[in-house]
């Protein structure tokens, strides 16, 4: 009995499975050349924080392929002050813009 205790599982149990919000950075990899913006089906906004010590911004392309874009190239810089511009000057008491841009973490 004591064994069985003791022993570990090779097969991962729903502990070691990974937890939404997990503290980590999502984008290892990011891609600064341009993309053409009616490939792109929305972009997340991710500040950096305790989980991550960059801001991360997530494209999903209309094929529904992920590409984590690089920050600092100046178009991305755009979106994002485009997209922080829309929805920070958006009145509290209306629906946010219904646009495919979506920043993460919305108060």
């Amino acid at each position: 009995c004591s064994l069985l205790i003791g022993a570990e599982s090779s097969s991962p149990s729903p502990a070691d499975a990974p937890v939404a919000g997990e503290l980590r950075c999502q984008c290892l990899q990011t891609e600064a050349a341009l993309i053409h913006p009616k490939h792109i089906a929305h972009v997340e906004l991710i500040p950096k924080g305790h989980h991550c010590e960059v801001q991360e911004v997530i494209a999903t392309m209309k094929n529904g392929k992920k590409v984590c874009l690089d920050p600092t190239a100046p178009w991305v810089k755009l979106i994002v002050t485009k997209i922080m511009n829309r929805y920070l000057n958006a009145p509290l008491d209306q629906p946010a813009p219904t646009d495919p841009i979506i920043p993460m973490n919305r108060k």
